[in-house]
């Protein structure tokens, strides 16, 4: 019965959060629902297990979630996004369209603006330029998602988005680990994008197929003067570099190093902390420190556009509002996993996903089992931190008795999250369709083979690391 209820709990949570139902309101329900039979109580599962992990996951990850939100609103509210997105797309012309906008969103998603505010950014740029060069606007989702939500989301060392700071806390590692793969597997996620939709547009174009007529959401050009696209630049350089040199994962003479008794004075006070130790938060700490540098630098570039909306406190309180719900998002997708590990019936479960492998190694038991809650979530991040609440600590203790560097771990896991997180409920797939005023009909071929195509990619990286020990 334990089984069935796991599964059963399971699919009325993609049921659901496919109707659109939230996932914040029906995680701990349905967790309750796979306690069902299994020797615990109802409500000490939901107090003691789903609310203590989500609390948790908050006190790791909110800073992040927090700061990541300012930075991006004052960066989209200053102009200083949408001035960076106009230089790179004129400068590329509509000649050289698709890669104009894969380059666009490259740059402002590894700069450290929230994948959904790139969205927005990128948005009208693209389709005015997919219209002047006559691309079909129905290829547009998924060109964006591919620049977005793949080779600077989730491949790319040290990019400081969510899903590449997640697994530092389970392993140890940093933002830059697993640079060999995570740079092959940015080339693979480029590549693929750039010649689908290029072969996609010929194709169509050699049809008689144009722009379309599109109603919904259409931009036109703005005439409004935007800031210099130097100085804008320069917060989201400073994100990178400051984050490089804080955490210092080359450990350099000369860069920042964090005190490993910098948690020693909180014994005394017999706290319960969460991290066992400085290696397992300090890439936390130094994208908070880096993402909060470059807020205040992105303020004062902007403070006359933000000046005219309100000032500094609009884009800092819309953020800070916005960041409460993202957050509360994945810690209940977090805490739901974390419920159903604790499950005796999950034990079963846990050791056939522990007994998939190549060789010798977990990275098949992680690509899996990180597919699944994917899947099940539409949620790169949640999928990941379902998977890594489950079976995270197994993965690390299995690799290092194999001598594996958790560093491959990493990379592979941040890929693993994004293969088939473009399941037709995924919300910020739905999200992305409605800012580019399309339906699943109209766009969701091209997504679809775009999601078969980025999900080798993570396999052919493991093959590569077994090939040639490459990390």
């Amino acid at each position: 019965m334990g089984i069935t209820m796991i599964v059963i709990s399971l699919v009325l949570l993609m049921y659901f959060a496919y109707r659109g139902y939230s996932i914040i309101f029906i995680a701990p329900l349905f967790a309750v629902v796979a306690a069902i039979g299994s020797g615990y109580a109802s409500m000490p599962v939901y107090s003691e297990i789903y609310m203590t992990k989500a609390a948790e996951y908050i006190k790791t990850y909110y800073p992040v979630f927090l700061l990541g939100a300012v930075f991006a609103k004052l960066m989209e509210e200053g102009g200083l996004a949408a001035s960076v997105a106009d230089k790179i797309v004129s400068a590329l012309g509509r000649d050289r369209a698709v890669l104009a906008v894969l380059l666009g969103c490259g740059v402002l998603t590894y700069g450290g603006l929230s994948v959904f505010v790139v969205a927005f950014v990128m948005y009208p740029f693209s389709a005015i330029l997919f219209r002047e060069a006559d691309i079909p606007k129905r290829l547009l989702p998924g060109l964006l998602w591919m620049g977005i939500f793949t080779y600077s989301m989730v491949a790319i060392p040290g990019t400081p988005q969510i899903q590449n700071i997640i697994p530092t806390s389970f392993f140890g590692t940093t933002t830059w680990a697993g640079m060999g793969l995570g740079l092959i597997g940015a080339v693979l996620y480029f590549t693929i994008a750039w010649g689908w939709i290029s072969y996609r547009h010929k194709s169509l174009q050699r049809k008689g197929e144009g722009y379309g007529r599109h109603y919904l959401n259409e931009p036109e050009a703005s005439k409004e003067a935007l800031p210099d696209w130097r100085l804008s630049a320069l917060p989201l350089f400073m994100v990178i570099v400051l984050n490089l040199v804080i955490s210092n994962p080359f450990h350099w003479t000369w860069a920042y190093h964090w005190a490993a008794d910098s948690l020693d004075s909180f014994i005394p006070l017999k706290l319960s902390l969460l991290a066992g130790g400085v290696d397992k938060v300090q890439a936390i700490w130094s994208i908070n420190v880096a993402l909060l540098l470059s807020s205040i630098a992105a303020a004062w570039i902007g403070r006359k556009r933000l000046a005219l909306k309100g000032g500094v406190a609009h884009p800092v309180n819309a953020g800070a509002m916005g960041s409460a719900g993202a957050i509360l998002n994945v810690a209940s997708g977090y805490a739901f996993g974390c419920v159903i590990a604790a499950l005796p019936a999950f034990e079963s479960i846990r050791q056939m996903l522990l007994h998939l492998s190549i060789g010798d190694g977990p990275l098949l038991s992680v690509i899996i089992t990180t597919n699944i809650m994917t899947g099940v979530t539409g949620s790169s991040s949640g999928g990941m931190t379902i998977a890594l609440g489950m079976l995270g600590q197994e993965w690390l203790n299995w690799a290092q008795q194999l001598g594996m560097s958790p560093e491959v771990l990493h990379r592979i896991i941040c890929m693993a999250s994004e293969c088939i997180d473009t399941v037709p409920q995924s919300g910020a797939l739905v999200t992305l369709m409605a800012v580019c005023g399309l339906t699943h009909r109209e766009s969701y071929y091209d997504v679809l083979v775009l999601t078969l195509l980025k999900t080798i990619v993570v396999f052919l990286c493991l093959f590569i690391y077994m090939a040639t020990g490459i990390v």
